[in-house]
């Protein structure tokens, strides 16, 4: 594959990442969002840091020139939240289609990060 795909797929892949996670910082105190978290057991001070966390992990993966290893840790950080809900689902609602939905943020997010490194070799190249 030749940079030019990769970058456009890099930057699809992460942008919608960004759209899904950016918007839902102003969604935090959401009823829905509430009855999220207390559906599965989670207090509501983890409510917040997952929230505002994650927030800040999609800033970091959209916003560029910010070095590479913070952006490392922002795929790592993302990666644990989205297996965490779906660990998290699974536990509590058993085996049915919606508790696999974190697979589908997983899925894109794993694009971007390979995207990213192919990048990242490449202009070292």
């Amino acid at each position: 594959m030749n940079i030019k795909s990769i970058k456009i797929i890099y930057w699809i892949s992460t942008v919608l990442l960004a759209l899904f996670i950016l918007p839902g910082i102003f969604f935090l105190n959401a009823p829905m969002a509430l009855e999220g978290t207390r559906h599965l057991g989670l207090p509501y001070w983890f409510h917040l840091e997952a929230g505002i966390g994650t927030f800040i992990g999609g800033l970091i993966l959209i916003l560029p020139k910010l070095p590479p290893r913070l952006k490392e840790w922002g795929y790592v950080a993302l990666g644990v939240v989205y297996l965490s809900a779906l660990i998290a689902h699974l536990s509590v609602d058993g085996v049915i289609p919606m508790s696999f939905t974190p697979l589908i943020a997983f899925a894109i997010l794993l694009i971007s990060y390979l995207c990213y490194h192919k990048l990242l070799k490449h202009a070292d190249s």
